[in-house]
């Protein structure tokens, strides 16, 4: 099934804690996908966050198309969502998108994961955000 809205069944499965795989377009460059965390928002858009010196925003600087898919793990019955679209880099917001996520993924009780997380916010990062035109979904 395909249309251009994550459904609210989608929704619920994109809260998960699941690793996303990013990939942008390149021409005639094949795709290389990257695991990413991400966030899905009340508009039904994706977010994540990045260093404002990546690879990723300079390829989204010369075309703003990007992609992502979750899969369910292996242990489950198979599942998976698709989004393509658009890309805006935002300039606010990464920061606090970076602590929601980290606790997310992260036990922050653990003393290590909480000095990662202090040294991520320390960094600069801008905020992307996909629009979604394309999303295709499985469910068994």
């Amino acid at each position: 099934m395909s249309d251009d809205t994550l459904l609210d069944g989608d929704l619920d499965f994109l809260r998960r804690p699941l690793l996303g795989f990013l990939s942008m377009a390149a021409g005639p460059t094949p795709p290389q996908p990257r695991p990413v965390w991400f966030e899905t928002t009340t508009d039904r858009t994706i977010q994540l966050f990045t260093d404002p010196d990546s690879v990723k925003v300079r390829q989204l600087r010369r075309d703003p198309r990007a992609s992502l898919v979750v899969a369910a793990p292996a242990d489950e019955r198979e599942r998976w969502v698709s989004v393509a679209g658009r890309v805006t880099i935002e300039p606010d917001g990464a920061r606090d998108l970076a602590a929601r996520l980290a606790a997310r993924y992260w036990d922050l009780d653990d003393p290590v994961r909480k000095r990662d997380l202090a040294g991520i916010l320390d960094g600069h990062w801008v905020r992307f955000v996909i629009h979604p035109e394309t999303v295709r979904r499985y469910a068994m």
